[in-house]
């Protein structure tokens, strides 16, 4: 796999062996192994794999894919955007360039450029059309609606953002499943209010996986253990959000750094923040003060901190470009909670940075960048609701980051959180999440504090 191409290692304690040395591709690879056994034995209706952001979770998903469809077990695909199925096709035509691929889409589907160039690859609005391929990939929106065809094997990806309903609706389609996903991320949401629901094994808003471990406590889970993406600071997201199945970064120590080619002029606040988010974090504290959810100085506090990373000509050094890269308008982005927030720090970009990525986490979701604004959910509210307290929603706007990653905020948040202690019902049945969202976002704040800049 092309992940595991990185060789960091790290000596372990005398708790594991005096001498012992741990080494990230290995233990990702010994995973690996271990998922693809179980694929293979035959023994299992269904195979989950948990993954922390950046953990290889797609190539995974290609590599087992590839694998199945080698050994003469055709497959199905289940994406959640059609984003990713364009990307999984990409990532499979390129690895196994002898595999025909079909690429179920709507009707009205334009195939992307990067679609095209492959000629292995069908792209047809019904199964029948795609020429009996080795390799079925669409969307869960796409195949709920179809009627016909049973597979031996099906690979769900990003199954934790997956309702259980939508999986009840695909599951006539296939034998056995292969779920991936990343726990930690935003669970399936709803428009409608869903108490009544709540603990019932009937819930449609359990995702997919907890559906499935619920009436099938014996199926395998397999956990990823190491983190691409994240830099050093890997640690930090294991204790917030992933307190009893954590991870180390794959990256060693000097792999990576932030620099930048221009001084910063004065050496303002701005600046100090960014200087700062070279060691990997950096929290530009704005004055505590009750806003509008549209805070027009966070806004532009997250826009100046965009033009100050492309004017001071920000150059990020890793494992795969250890020259150095510049830090383009595409490997930035600013996360926000809320539409009109994104809307709102769009309007403070100029022309120059109209390329930054600005969105909010459900849509950032799955996405990476060499640098990441955020501006905290909780920054100038008068209280903290279930909303934006929620930890994935926290985690996703974090851990986006390969380099660093820059939290806009009002202070108070400590305050804010101390006057609305988590008090989420307990229902009967119905598994409790840990950590919640107050212990997370303390958790997360405990960490940015050394990374504090008063603006």
């Amino acid at each position: 796999m092309a992940d595991l191409l990185v060789q960091p290692t790290a000596r372990l304690g005398s708790a594991d062996g005096a001498g012992a040395t741990w080494s990230a591709p290995d233990e990702a690879e010994r995973v690996v192994r271990a998922v693809l056994a179980d694929l293979h034995s035959g023994e299992h209706r269904g195979v989950v794999v948990d993954s922390p952001p950046g953990a290889g979770k797609s190539s995974l998903v290609v590599h087992a894919a590839i694998e199945l469809a080698r050994v003469g077990e055709p497959l199905i695909v289940i994406a959640q955007t059609n984003e990713q199925v364009d990307d999984l096709i990409d990532r499979l035509a390129q690895q196994a360039p002898d595999l025909h691929i079909g690429r179920l889409s709507a009707n009205d589907y334009s195939a992307t450029e990067r679609i095209k160039r492959y000629a292995t690859v069908r792209v047809a609005a019904k199964v029948a059309d795609l020429g009996g391929p080795s390799i079925i990939i669409g969307t869960a929106a796409k195949w709920s609606r179809v009627s016909e065809g049973c597979w031996p094997w099906a690979i769900v990806d990003e199954a934790y953002q997956v309702r259980s309903d939508a999986l009840l609706r695909v599951a006539g389609r296939f034998e056995r499943a292969l779920f991936v996903g990343d726990p930690g991320q935003l669970d399936p949401f709803s428009t409608v209010e869903i108490e009544r629901w709540v603990g019932l094994t009937w819930d449609s808003m359990q995702s997919a996986v907890a559906a499935l471990l619920w009436h099938n406590p014996d199926l395998p889970v397999h956990r990823l253990p190491v983190s691409w993406r994240l830099p050093l600071s890997a640690p930090v997201v294991a204790e917030a959000f992933y307190p009893f199945t954590g991870f180390q970064a794959g990256t060693a120590p000097g792999e990576r750094s932030l620099s930048f080619r221009t001084a910063g002029l004065g050496h303002g606040p701005v600046d100090a923040s960014l200087e700062t988010a070279a060691t990997g974090w950096a929290l530009y504290e704005l004055p505590a003060r009750h806003t509008l959810r549209t805070d027009a100085e966070a806004a532009a506090a997250c826009a100046d901190l965009a033009r100050r990373l492309l004017e001071r000509g920000a150059v990020a050094v890793s494992e795969g470009e250890a020259g150095g890269a510049p830090v383009t308008v595409n490997r930035i982005a600013i996360g926000a909670a809320h539409r009109d927030q994104a809307a709102a720090i769009r309007a403070h970009l100029g022309e120059a940075e109209s390329g930054v990525t600005v969105d909010t986490a459900n849509r950032l979701q799955g996405r990476e960048y060499d640098v990441t604004i955020v501006l905290h959910p909780l920054s100038g509210r008068r209280d903290a609701t279930a909303f934006h307290l929620e930890p994935g929603r926290l985690c996703v706007l974090t851990f986006r980051h390969r380099q660093a990653c820059i939290v806009v905020a009002r202070a108070g948040i400590a305050e804010l959180l101390d006057a609305h202690p988590s008090a989420e019902p307990v229902h009967l049945n119905a598994p409790v999440k840990f950590p919640d969202g107050w212990e997370a976002n303390q958790a997360v704040l405990a960490h940015l504090s050394p990374h504090r800049l008063p603006a």
